[in-house]
């Protein structure tokens, strides 16, 4: 039978679209469910703000009337406008292993961002840095963590059929967790705390952290990533989104922050307990019982598993060893909560000065991921 491709217009179908993302990966013991009821806010231009800036299209593939596929095509105009680019961007792309599926898709979100005056495809990307990107290429037998995508090892070969090329590539780590932060590196945070005259500021919550600083940190992921791949500085309205979205899963014993002698913040840690199995047990859902496996995850004095969000260093005091600052804090708290491994995510792999975090920790290279390329 013919494939048809049909956009979804209906919350109805939204939500279909977002379950057979979810059910294509049962009985993966690797890949971790989004966030059900996130995942739809993710296109409800009522409550993202990225949607303000940001046209975008939401195909389905169906086949004898089922479902075997999906695709969300994006043109992001501020970050075209900033790179000054024509890029129509793709995401949420999934989809069984039939290439005559995965090119009824692509082609749909290729005829409508030409349609819109774009010049290039672009994916697997989101509409801000804070979606997930880039097609997993090595590493399928590690835990996805919540951040990263994990998508099907027969993907790839879709990919390049089709003609699409590598543009840029990331790469992750795994660390063996540290009983404490190095000597070295303690004694690096020491030298550099009396030379930089910076020190750490421990807040116990969000609303600590927005009462004393406000949206501050913002300013330095601004300054540190302006340089780095697609990066888009986020807009008022997205920056008080994702505070909502995330803050609610942090642990503040995990989130450091790096200030000068005026109190202004020049560096940001930030990690939080791994919800990949809590939300593979609830299937991404909150209800009815989904909230226990994953508040119980939150709320866990002891845990092996740690996902490492982000080290964001101002460029003003960048290559002065501030990160070192960052990790002497952590440290102590991963022997406290008895972690074992710290996933980290997704790093360019042309981002010299943040691999060279991990120089001084027991650490492996073990997944890539690629986002792709083609003119249209």
């Amino acid at each position: 039978m013919s494939i048809v491709i049909k956009e979804v217009k209906s919350r109805c179908d939204l939500r279909k679209f977002v379950k057979f993302g979810i059910d294509l990966y049962e009985g993966n013991p690797y890949y971790c469910p989004p966030i059900f009821m996130d995942e739809m806010d993710t296109f409800n231009v009522k409550k993202n703000p990225a949607l303000e800036v940001s046209d975008f299209i939401i195909f389905m593939a169906y086949r004898d009337n089922k479902i075997v596929g999906r695709i969300v095509g994006i043109v992001n105009h501020r970050a075209n406008e900033a790179w000054k680019v024509k890029k129509c961007r793709f995401g949420w792309f999934d989809f069984i292993d039939d290439y005559e599926v995965f090119k009824a898709l692509i082609d749909a979100v290729a005829a409508w961002g030409k349609s819109k005056g774009m010049d290039c495809l672009n994916g697997p990307v989101g509409f801000t840095d804070f979606d997930k990107e880039g097609l997993l290429i090595e590493g399928f037998d590690y835990n996805a963590p919540m951040a990263s995508l994990y998508t099907h090892p027969y993907y790839i070969a879709h990919y390049e059929r089709y003609g699409l090329e590598k543009e840029a590539d990331w790469i992750e780590f795994q660390i063996q967790a540290p009983k404490d932060a190095p000597e070295r590196m303690k004694r690096i945070a020491e030298i550099v705390s009396k030379r930089s005259k910076v020190h750490t500021v421990k807040v116990k919550n969000a609303r600590e952290l927005t009462r004393r600083y406000g949206y501050t940190y913002f300013d330095v992921f601004d300054a540190a990533y302006q340089k780095l791949y697609n990066f888009q500085p986020l807009t008022q309205r997205q920056k008080e989104y994702y505070c909502k979205m995330f803050f609610p899963l942090l642990n503040f014993d995990f989130v450091t922050i790096v200030v000068n002698e005026d109190d202004q913040i020049v560096a940001v840690g930030v990690g939080m307990p791994s919800l990949s199995d809590a939300l593979r047990k609830c299937k991404g859902r909150l209800f009815p019982f989904g909230w226990y496996h994953i508040l119980k995850a939150l709320k866990a004095k002891k845990m092996t598993d740690f996902d490492l969000l982000l080290i964001a260093v101002r460029p003003d005091y960048q290559d002065k060893g501030v990160n070192s600052l960052v990790f002497a804090e952590m440290g102590p708290h991963f022997a406290d909560y008895e972690i074992q491994r710290v996933e980290t995510t997704s790093i360019l792999e042309t981002n010299s000065k943040n691999q060279a975090n991990f120089a001084d920790l027991d650490h492996i290279q073990h997944k890539r991921r690629r986002a792709y390329i083609k003119a249209i």
